[in-house]
């Protein structure tokens, strides 16, 4: 039997949405082990004189947590 948990987590990036995942994903799995999936729960940007300067995601980041003795 395996359990998971659930940790939210937000990112952002001056490229894209894509890429603000994946450094949200890059940056959990240094401190989380087993992460087995993130669902995107949503999406921002911030605009700067009618350009978009910041992609941002809000994440849920799932994981199986180890086994004790």
């Amino acid at each position: 039997m395996s359990i998971a948990r659930i940790v939210e987590i937000s990112s952002t990036s001056d490229k894209s949405f894509e890429d603000a995942v994946a450094q949200g994903v890059a940056r959990a799995s240094k401190t989380l082990r087993g992460i087995r999936s993130a669902w995107v729960k949503e999406q921002e940007v911030q605009i700067e004189k009618d350009k978009i300067v910041t992609y941002k995601v809000g994440l849920k980041i799932t994981f199986v947590l180890e086994e004790t003795a």
